[in-house]
């Protein structure tokens, strides 16, 4: 099943789409974000996608502070690229995911991680990374299953603007390290292939 775009009112601010993204019944365990103003409906992903965002939350507990929480169904806002995302995994600080009934300020999360599906992978390599860099969110890591040359592990740093700079980039099975707070490296061997 692939994603669905959901139409509104092109002129409709901010705060009525968020609004209509709070206030609808939506399909349920379905996930429903905002990408550039449009409203995305997503089926549950497949239990290898769910499997990868596990093993690499497993490998954080290891190294994250007791203040930071890592989310799997946590709304992030970026009001100024008109997106509420929701990432496979959020590092957030727990204190203020506990204060909040829908969703939180991006600039609050310390890393941000996609497991892209075959169907919507564009918005993991294009959409998100932009809006995750404009908050100013360290770090972004991205597993790009259906890569077009095969699946491949990026990590994204240094953001300026809406773009990042590439800190590393390794074919999935090969390892990768997450620079501090984490001081990580992630075997991706553990990831289960196609």
């Amino acid at each position: 099943m692939s994603a669905l775009t959901v139409s509104h009112d092109p002129e409709q601010g901010w705060d009525d789409l968020v609004r209509f993204w709070e206030e609808m019944e939506w399909p349920e365990g379905s996930k429903v974000e905002i990408i550039e103003g449009i409203v995305t409906v997503s089926p549950a992903p497949a239990s290898r996608h769910n499997v990868i965002a596990e093993r690499i939350q497993r490998r954080l507990y290891s190294v994250i502070p007791e203040d930071l929480g890592i989310f799997q169904t946590q709304a992030i806002a970026v009001p100024s690229r008109l997106g509420m995302l929701i990432p496979d995994l959020l590092v957030a600080p727990v204190q203020e995911c506990a204060e909040t009934d829908s969703h939180l300020p991006a600039a609050l999360a310390e890393l941000v991680v996609e497991v892209t599906s075959k169907s919507n992978a564009r918005h993991d390599r294009v959409s998100k990374p932009a809006a995750y860099a404009t908050a100013g969110i360290p770090l972004y890591l991205l597993v790009d299953r259906w890569a077009p040359g095969g699946p491949t592990v990026t990590l994204y740093g240094e953001p300026k603007g809406d773009v990042y700079r590439v800190l590393s980039a390794v074919k999935s099975g090969d390892p990768i390290k997450l620079p501090e707070p984490f001081g990580l490296t992630l075997d991706t061997g553990e990831f289960p292939t196609e």
